[in-house]
């Protein structure tokens, strides 16, 4: 078994607390595949349908929304270890909400959906992450439609620099973001971001 295979799949949350051994027993009692993404490639349209589950075992890939009338949202960025639109892999409506093309080249594991259903099945400890990793999808989305929806691009703003504050631990850090990123990630002109944050340096 691929070594930088496992070693990418203990970063998924559905492997939690998982050896290297036990992911690779359980990847040899199901059929899998690996496909390729160059950069700029289209994963999924939105209204596409999920057909299976796949895993991203390195590389990135952008998920993002945008308006009949052109308005751009960008919903997630996704990377080594994370399960593409997991929530819709057994929905009744599997039509994708998002369009995802890849940010830079990327490597994926392919499962269908019905060798995951079986692994469900006879994996209690996988079932149980898969149900923790979707209750960690919803509160996310409901924080992301929240802040979305219901705040001002200052109080939107203020969230963010409040959120980067405590994940450097100190009130100093640099943004590690463009401007052009931060429009994108709320849905907002980028001139709206450079005049924000200049108030806030006042």
């Amino acid at each position: 078994m691929d070594t930088k295979l496992i070693k990418s799949l203990q970063t998924c949350p559905l492997f939690l607390e998982m050896t290297a051994t036990e992911i690779a027993s359980t990847l040899d009692a199901i059929h899998y595949r690996m496909i390729h993404f160059n950069k700029k490639d289209l994963y999924a349209l939105e209204g596409d349908l999920c057909r299976h589950t796949d895993i991203i075992i390195d590389g990135k890939m952008t998920a993002s929304m945008t308006s009949p009338s052109g308005k751009y949202v960008k919903v997630a960025t996704l990377t080594k270890g994370n399960i593409m639109t997991p929530a819709y892999i057994f929905a009744d409506n599997c039509a994708i909400p998002v369009t995802v093309e890849s940010s830079t080249e990327v490597n994926m594991l392919r499962i269908s959906r019905e060798d995951f259903h079986t692994l469900l099945n006879i994996q209690e400890h996988l079932r149980w992450n898969f149900i923790t990793l979707l209750s960690n999808l919803n509160a996310f989305l409901t924080n992301k439609l929240r802040t979305l929806s219901l705040y001002s691009v200052r109080e939107k703003l203020a969230n963010m620099l409040l959120m980067e504050a405590q994940r450097n631990g100190s009130r100093t850090f640099t943004l590690d973001k463009s401007r052009q990123d931060i429009a994108d990630r709320f849905g907002i002109q980028k001139f709206s971001v450079i005049r924000q944050l200049a108030e806030f340096q006042m």
